[in-house]
């Protein structure tokens, strides 16, 4: 129970920003759509010629105004630290989780063969992410973007 307080403790005060900055390219209403430049941590590296593991990517997304915003503005787009570990946990770990249950449960439970097992357990987590695409209109309004003007 401990454990359990100081991890809902640790989810509470994970409640920093992540910013990225980017530019306006249209603006509908209530939001814009932005492209910012996302890079690695070791992309602002002065040996990353040499290493060849720094990597930059151009990305697309709607975000809500927080001001009124016009197309080419620079802007600081922003979002929760703790949206970006739910993100994670919703795409990663808990298919991880499901499929290591279908296949120690089918294990333990059935004589079928490892292929069988597998498979099954592929397909449980295909069910997954199609259960996931069906709360997709659900999800985004969790995961919210918003945009200042620098």
């Amino acid at each position: 129970m401990k454990n359990f307080l100081y991890l809902c403790a640790l989810f509470v005060i994970m409640d920093e920003l992540i910013r990225h900055t980017g530019v306006v390219l249209s603006v509908a209403d209530k939001t814009a759509h932005v492209e910012i430049i996302q890079t690695s941590a070791c992309s602002a590296c002065k040996a990353k010629s040499m290493c060849m593991s720094a990597e930059s990517q151009q990305k697309e997304m709607d975000v809500i105004m927080l001001e009124p915003l016009k197309v080419g503005d620079q802007v600081e787009v922003e979002v929760r630290e703790r949206l970006a570990w739910k993100a994670i946990l919703l795409a990663y770990i808990l298919p991880f989780v499901v499929m290591m249950a279908v296949i120690v449960a089918l294990d333990f439970l059935t004589e079928w063969s490892e292929a069988v097992v597998g498979t099954l357990s592929l397909c449980a987590i295909a069910l997954y992410y199609i259960g996931l695409s069906v709360f997709k209109h659900r999800l985004q309004t969790q995961f919210t973007f918003t945009a200042r003007k620098i």
